[in-house]
């Protein structure tokens, strides 16, 4: 174990040690302690949040300090925990009680709130420097709680010798929650094995666009199969005893202008609950994750982190018992943030440290308020044993396992998206005798993970080219490769044979490193690399951060032949190129991994002036430069290679990463212009994508195959040459509709994406992804939840369990499948419901799906469980879910677009939504009488007896009445009663709230107005802001 500053002195051992972790449904596979306290070189978080890349940073961080020891958790939630393996759980004195009782989670944290100090208290809001681990929360020795300490990511850990699992999207084309729940524990297990408290993932938004920089960490465009899909990876996550901190909250679908005033989403509220925050409902009620991490965006004006709609959503009905994290810089105020329910600050304590202590005793924040918040973070350390068994500080472990890589290929495999499959190319046959391996996606630059807070290393990745290569020879296929142009405008590197440095014998470039962004003053190190191709980890050179540095690289270049020569310049964040003193490419400033490419002239055997200057500012520090020599033709020899070649197997790809969206859905560069000539030369091309999410395929007509195989991961060689060959018969089914051109797609206007004016028009409501396609009646390219097999699956006989839907009830939908084919295989029997017209919703929605594996021949019977709550639609007026009377239509089958059965039920009785709203004047100045109207409306098909009306006024306003009754409001009708209310002369300035309640036979409904009572003076509303 690493070796840091030592903690103050442990709690004084007991004789005796019993404890308990209650986690969500799952057992803790192993809780582990830790003595003293390290500080490790940090994996800073990205500030924009763009990326979050391995650095070194100093940090000392106090620690729990015991003994050495190892726990192993019992398999239920409330169980206890048995020590074993040389290491004693953290032990009891009188000093810290709660260590070893057998009180509530929510009793201990309190116990520990009411023993602290403010400071201390502060001291769990926010983070600290970080060390090895992407954030730090300080703990408290003196009261035996522990540090915190949180890791990316949704989609493995990132950190080293971690599992690069396949994108989420990936995951999501599954269709399969047990393969969710599988790549869950294998974070959790990792995180564990690293030491991490706290995983930052999943991310749960919903693709709205196809062009979102994070669509390939995110599951899907529709929440019932986000919710479904996140709440088991959280599941999975959860059963290693770490915490699953589930993200963004909410409505943040775009990276353009995030975490500024120019990112205001403007949705309406229903679509905010059916659309944007059900999954995260679906996952608190399901999987109750730790914590939830609110988002960069703003909504509706205020930021997410300060933002008391959201979190009352959030808290009040969802009913989240955890604590919200900011994401990294995502906090914007102290008062306005914690107030509106902000729990911790992260990374920092720019407004969690003094300014929060400052708002607290000035009386601007309660101390009730600061109290939830320590409640809440304790309360899951408690229940998560991290009070009992501290883990300890182990970053540089090896978390990767066998196992774990074999989840990775599963996913992979299962995720993969049979999307043609002509003339059956595929699986390829004994008739195949050669294969040609095209594309610079399919070799050593295999795109097979994003960018960003979402990137994870790996331990090895199988490329395609050699997992084809390796299982084409036990077929005795022979395989050639031909790269062709970078799909990024990428060029293989300068060779340093080339290059010559500024003084000295020896081939390569001056290096002069500075920690600092500009150049400027003496560098830090200086030495001569080989060439100018980089992608760091850390820092990139001893004393220089793994942040915030630049670099520049200078010699000679001796072309090796006359001509044109073409360069490129990739970087995150800027850099440029300087060939014999003239500039040739110019991609400074902040931004994602980017190509930029410039033609120059040279003369063989002259030696020019070459300077390379690049800055990083934070998160992925990388930069390449590349060059082709003139007369090299690399798409000539792809075609040459796809003519010789029985079938022609194009590699395609196309990057995202957190902080930056795509300008357009096409392939970038040369890419679909390489793939219509391979087509031309060979008709048996198959297209295998690694993309993040939907893109436009102008030559599909054109080839005989298109698998989409999203970023499948370190074993992506091995997954894609399993299917190729029929060893693995594809079942993956699309989570994102892929619309024939951007225009297509819902958000298609400026106003809508990026937005205009600093607001982001989300004016499409309810139709977002195949929703959108339905309602417009615009065909797609493919539709959502569609994929091809190897064989066939028929779907029919749906049948109901009952003809009617009560509220509170549910409803089970049968449905058979068959595989008729002639393979075995899997399919995914998806069911979709269609609501009365007057509910105003779009025209279907998904409401439940089932994967099954069936020989061929064989049928089984799927059972999807319909609830009320899925046939309901969200009320804004009665702030509540509602059905509607009329005829539903279920219907089943294995796409969006294939749906052959359907059956049919009804609503007829419903007693919501009901609501009473508020009306009254602007302004109500003190001493005077107002008039407020409430009106009663009963909107269900049954009659609300005995309604009681009531307002709730501020301290000295009176009216009369005080209630008034109504014994009846009939179906479909409203009652309003007006109201004198009386100002006291003494009235507080400022704003205030009326609320009415109006108080039925089985239930109540609420509403509120906003009134002002104006200052005396403009010198009485001096101090006071707003």
């Amino acid at each position: 174990m690493d070796q840091g500053i030592q903690g103050p002195p442990p709690c004084p051992a007991a004789t005796a040690v019993r404890f308990r972790t209650v986690l969500s449904n799952d057992e803790v596979s192993q809780e582990d302690q830790v003595s003293g306290t390290t500080a490790a070189p940090q994996e800073p978080r990205k500030r924009r949040g763009r990326a979050r890349a391995v650095g070194v940073a100093a940090a000392a961080a106090l620690a729990l300090a015991a003994a050495p020891a190892v726990a192993q958790a019992s398999g239920s939630p409330g169980g206890t925990t048995t020590a074993i393996a040389g290491r004693a759980p953290a032990a009891a004195s009188d000093a810290c009680p709660w260590v070893t009782s057998h009180a509530s989670d929510t009793a201990r944290a309190k116990q520990v709130v009411e023993q602290m100090t403010l400071d201390e208290k502060i001291t769990l809001v926010h983070g600290t420097a970080a060390g090895s681990y992407t954030g730090l929360v300080s703990g408290i020795p003196r009261l035996c709680i522990p540090q915190l300490k949180l890791q990316d990511g949704p989609v493995g850990v990132r950190m080293s010798d971690t599992t690069q699992l396949p994108s989420a999207a990936a995951l999501a084309a599954t269709w399969d929650t047990s393969a969710a729940k599988a790549y869950g524990k294998v974070i959790g297990q990792e995180d564990k094995t690293k030491g991490v408290d706290v995983d930052l993932g999943p991310t749960v938004n919903i693709v709205r666009d196809p062009r979102w920089g994070r669509a390939f960490e995110s599951y899907s465009e529709d929440p019932f199969l986000t919710g479904q899909i996140g709440a088991q990876d959280i599941e999975g996550i959860q059963s290693q005893g770490v915490m699953a901190q589930v993200k963004h909250w909410a409505v943040y679908n775009q990276e353009t202008n995030r975490n500024s005033a120019d990112d205001d989403a403007i949705v309406d509220d229903r679509t905010v609950h059916e659309i944007y925050t059900a999954a995260f409902g679906t996952i608190v009620d399901e999987a109750k994750p730790s914590s939830v991490m609110c988002s960069y965006s703003s909504v509706n004006g205020p930021f997410a982190c300060e933002n008391s709609y959201l979190n009352n959503i959030l808290k009040n009905q969802f009913g989240f018992q955890g604590f919200i994290t900011s994401d990294w810089g995502g906090t914007h105020s102290t008062v306005a943030s914690a107030n509106a329910g902000l729990d911790m600050e992260m990374p920092g304590s720019t407004y969690f440290g003094t300014a929060l202590k400052t708002a607290v005793q000035d009386g601007q924040v309660p101390t009730s308020r600061v109290d939830d918040m320590v409640t809440r973070i304790l309360r899951e350390e408690f229940r998560f044993g991290l009070v009992t068994n501290p883990s300890p500080d182990t970053p540089d472990a090896d978390a990767s396992t066998a196992a774990h890589v074999a989840t990775a290929r599963k996913v992979s495999e299962d995720g993969t998206v049979l999307l043609k499959n002509d003339g059956n190319v595929l699986p390829f046959t004994k008739s195949t005798k050669s294969v040609a391996v095209i594309g610079d996606g399919a070799g050593e630059n295999t795109m097979s993970a994003g960018g960003g807070s979402a990137a994870v290393a790996g331990t090895g990745t199988v490329t395609p080219l050699a997992g084809i290569t390796a299982r084409a020879k036990k077929a005795g296929v022979d395989v050639t490769y031909a790269q062709g142009p970078s799909s990024s405008g990428k060029l293989p590197a300068v060779p340093t044979d080339v290059l010559a440095p500024t003084s000295g014998d020896g081939h390569g470039l001056t290096a002069a490193y500075y920690a600092n962004k500009d150049l400027s003053g003496d560098p830090t190190v200086t030495r001569t690399d080989p060439d100018v191709d980089f992608t760091w980890h850390g820092a990139p050179a001893d004393g220089v951060p793994a942040e915030n540095f630049s670099a520049s690289w200078k010699g000679t270049l001796t072309a090796p032949s006359t001509g044109t020569y073409t360069f490129s310049l990739t970087s995150d964040d800027g850099s440029r190129l300087t060939i014999d003193g003239k500039t040739v490419i110019d991609n400074w400033g902040d931004h994602a991994s980017k190509t930029v490419t410039g033609t120059v002239d040279l003369t063989q055997g002259k030696a020019v002036d070459i300077e390379v200057d690049y800055y990083q500012g934070t998160g992925d520090a990388l930069v390449s430069l590349g060059w082709t020599t003139p007369g090299s033709d690399p798409m000539a020899d792809a075609v040459a290679a796809a003519k010789k070649a029985d079938v022609a197997v194009f590699y395609a790809n196309d990057f995202e990463s957190e902080g930056s969206d795509l300008e357009n859905i096409d392939l970038p560069g040369r890419q679909n212009d390489l793939i219509a000539a391979v087509a031309k030369a060979n008709p048996r091309t198959v297209v295998v994508l690694n993309t993040g999410s939907a893109v436009t395929m102008p030559w599909v007509d054109d080839v005989a195959g298109v698998l989409e195989a999203w970023y499948p991961g370190q074993e992506s060689g091995n997954a894609i040459a399993s299917i190729l060959f029929g060893d693995t018969n594809p079942s993956g089914k699309l989570p994102v509709t892929f619309p024939k051109s951007l225009a297509d797609v819902p958000a298609s206007t400026d106003a809508q994406w990026p937005g205009t004016d600093g607001k982001v028009q989300y004016s499409e409501g309810l139709d977002v992804g195949y929703r959108w396609y339905d309602a417009k009646d615009v065909e797609p390219l493919f539709p959502f939840g569609y994929g091809l097999s190897y064989t066939k699956f028929r779907v029919s006989g749906l049948h109901l369990s009952k003809a009617t839907m009560k509220e509170n009830g549910s409803i089970v939908a049968t449905a058979t499948v068959t595989n008729a084919g002639k393979v075995a295989g899997s399919d995914v029997v998806q069911v979709y419901l269609s609501q009365p017209k007057k509910a105003g919703e779009p025209p279907k929605s998904l409401v439940g799906f089932q994967k099954v594996a069936l020989e061929p021949g064989k049928s089984t019977k799927v059972h999807v469980t319909i609830t009320a709550k899925d046939a309901s639609v969200w009320s804004t007026q009665a702030q509540t879910w509602a059905l509607t009377p009329g005829t539903y239509t279920v219907r089943a089958g294995d796409s969006s677009s294939s749906l052959p059965t359907r059956d049919y039920f009804s609503v007829t009785k419903t007693t919501q939504p009901r609501w009473v709203s508020v009306k009254a004047p602007s302004l109500a100045k003190a001493g005077k009488t107002v008039t407020v109207r409430t009106t009663f409306t009963n909107k269900s098909t049954t009659t609300a007896r005995d309604v009681r009306t009531s307002l709730d006024l501020p301290d000295g306003w009176t009216t009369s009445p005080r209630t008034i009754r109504t014994s009846k409001v009939a179906p479909g009708t409203s009652v309003s009663s007006t109201w004198r209310v009386s100002v006291p002369a003494d009235a507080t300035p400022g704003d205030t709230t009326i609320t009415a309640t109006s108080r039925y036979a089985g239930g109540t409904s609420s509403g509120t107005a906003t009134v002002q009572v104006p200052y005396a003076s403009l010198a009485a509303a001096y101090d006071t802001v707003g």
